[in-house]
């Protein structure tokens, strides 16, 4: 084929169809629009009688005794640790590669994290490294299953149980996906979810939190949700405090939110499924693509992916003959797809964690409890330092639209197919590659 053919000198593109609704995402209707309203109507935004409705359709739909609605998902992260009892002088261990929350609540709580590794295939935390970071402060395991991708959560159950450390799930990417058969959310002590309007699973602004344990649920409660902070508590502990919250926060879910949940939650298996088919079939075209590896689970396991959020591909730049995957994602973006380098940068790099002295301590916040030097320098997490040159994300497809989804693998396959033609231009990486916060949702 001659050089011209691809877009990026001129050529034809590859994605030539409108996309239409393909990409939009979440799916509104009328009956959602009728819950906003039927809230808006009588004043009721700051209630929380639709919201507890909505913390009972959702236990019920994880699995869970309890489910606690929360404003969004770092404040649950928050209540979640809370609920674990992690504070002053603690260690969290957490992946690096993740947004933000999944570990700065707990410095608020006194506490501080302790990376560990990803796995490279995965990109979820690696259990194989997880036990080098255990000191007698640790307290409490944080999961992210990454991208939707499941944790290798029996793999960290034994070590956790092995240590007696608390595992919170961290399910912000990942609602409703299943590992082994399971639910995601119910293998650790707590979880907690992200519900803003960019996940699979998407209410407006709001987080979840879900339990089987009562103290831990209570503890959540009392941290942040002062109105329900009363008789009703059991534990006894927190019996002496009721009235006021614990953390001093009001953490409770806004209700054209949880009103939307409600009507969400009714249609949301159904739709991620559909979403599932259309990403598992854009891999499935892209089988046997050098350089180019999907990142999904073998569904014949009983594990899926979830409703796919922020879906990406794993990078193979030996492959392609060592081309970027800054100048492969800039050419394929030429062919009219959608595609940029990195995922979340290490969060054991940013001068947050190493040098920012957040609450006026006197020294870094990072360290402000500890008993030793808990931070981590450039070239302790090797994996999770060296991912943003190997991942890149694609199309998240909400519909089954064949004809769209051929063109959009087509961009991804021409592009690998005439990498040699890319690599005289190729400036490579940047030193950094991916973002702190989160990502462009197409």
């Amino acid at each position: 084929m001659a050089q011209s053919e691809l877009a990026i000198f001129g050529g034809p593109k590859a994605v030539q169809t409108d996309p239409g609704d393909v990409f939009q995402w979440p799916i509104i209707t009328k009956e959602d629009e009728e819950a906003v309203l039927n809230v808006l109507r009588r004043g009721g935004m700051s209630g929380i009688d639709v919201t507890m409705e909505f913390e009972k359709e959702f236990a019920q739909w994880q699995g869970t005794r309890y489910a606690l609605a929360f404003n969004n998902g770092t404040a649950a992260l928050h209540a979640a640790m809370f609920g674990c009892k992690i504070g002053v002088g603690d260690e969290i261990i957490c992946p690096s590669i993740t947004y933000w929350a999944s570990a700065l609540p707990a410095f608020s709580l006194g506490a501080t994290v302790v990376f560990a590794d990803i796995d490279p295939e995965t990109l979820c935390i690696d259990p194989q490294d997880i036990e080098r970071h255990i000191s007698e402060r640790t307290k409490a395991i944080v999961v992210v299953h990454y991208l939707g991708h499941p944790a290798d959560m029996d793999s960290i159950m034994e070590i956790a149980r092995r240590h007696g450390l608390k595992v919170i799930e961290d399910v912000s990417h990942a609602q409703g996906g299943l590992y082994k058969g399971k639910k995601l959310g119910t293998f650790g002590d707590v979880a907690a979810f992200s519900l803003m309007s960019g996940k699979s699973f998407a209410i407006g602004e709001g987080g979840m939190l879900a339990t089987n344990d009562l103290e831990i649920y209570e503890r959540a409660l009392a941290f942040g949700h002062y109105e329900r902070y009363d008789e009703r508590i059991q534990t006894e502990s927190l019996k002496p405090f009721r009235g006021l919250p614990l953390g001093g926060y009001k953490y409770r879910m806004h209700q054209l939110s949880s009103a939307v949940g409600r009507v969400q939650l009714k249609y949301y298996d159904q739709r991620i499924a559909e979403i599932r088919r259309a990403m598992n079939y854009f891999w499935d075209l892209l089988e046997g693509v050098p350089g180019l590896k999907a990142h999904r689970v073998d569904e014949s396991t009983g594990s899926n992916m979830a409703g796919w959020y922020a879906p990406h591909g794993i990078y193979q730049p030996e492959e392609l003959g060592g081309l970027s995957v800054t100048r492969f994602a800039e050419a394929v973006r030429a062919e009219g797809s959608i595609c940029s380098p990195g995922v979340n940068r290490p969060l054991h790099l940013h001068p947050l964690l190493n040098t920012c002295d957040v609450y006026g301590h006197g020294k870094p916040t990072r360290i402000a409890h500890s008993q030793r030097d808990v931070r981590q320098p450039k070239g302790s997490l090797p994996v999770s330092e060296r991912i943003g040159r190997l991942t890149y994300s694609i199309p998240w497809f909400k519909r089954y639209r064949p004809e769209i989804i051929e063109e959009h693998a087509r961009a991804f396959r021409k592009v690998a197919e005439h990498y040699q033609e890319l690599l005289k231009d190729d400036p490579g990486d940047p030193p950094n590659l991916g973002g702190w916060h989160f990502f462009q949702h197409h």
